[in-house]
């Protein structure tokens, strides 16, 4: 992403990072994760996309100690490519990669995500 992007403060101590290129939403900066998966959707609006992932997200992986969510959302010619995960203090369990891929491959929640981002709300 570029450097030159101004990083904000949102409601709730979350900071977003907007660029050209992209969008990025953490609790902490500079973002790190640790595990990730990703997929991709069509033209959405991202910070609502990011929202509604990394809200699942979080909801899917609270029992994880330590974790703490990043979504990360790169525009392409087809679309977006999300990619979800996060920074996980101490070892990263086993099979939490899947549990996030799961996650971002339900099509009831991809459904929803698509809904609440759509670009004409």
């Amino acid at each position: 992403m570029t450097t030159g992007a101004e990083i904000r403060r949102l409601q709730g101590g979350w900071l977003e990072r907007r660029s050209a290129e992209g969008y990025v939403l953490a609790r902490r900066w500079p973002p790190s994760m640790d595990v990730s998966a990703a997929t991709t959707m069509p033209d959405l609006r991202p910070s609502r996309l990011a929202r509604q992932v990394r809200q699942d997200l979080w909801r899917a992986l609270k029992s994880v100690k330590g974790f703490s969510p990043v979504v990360q959302i790169d525009f392409t010619a087809e679309g977006l490519t999300v990619t979800a995960g996060g920074r996980v203090e101490g070892r990263v369990p086993h099979g939490l990669e899947s549990r996030i891929q799961e996650v971002l491959d339900d099509p009831a929640r991809r459904l929803r995500w698509a809904n609440c981002a759509r670009r004409d709300r």
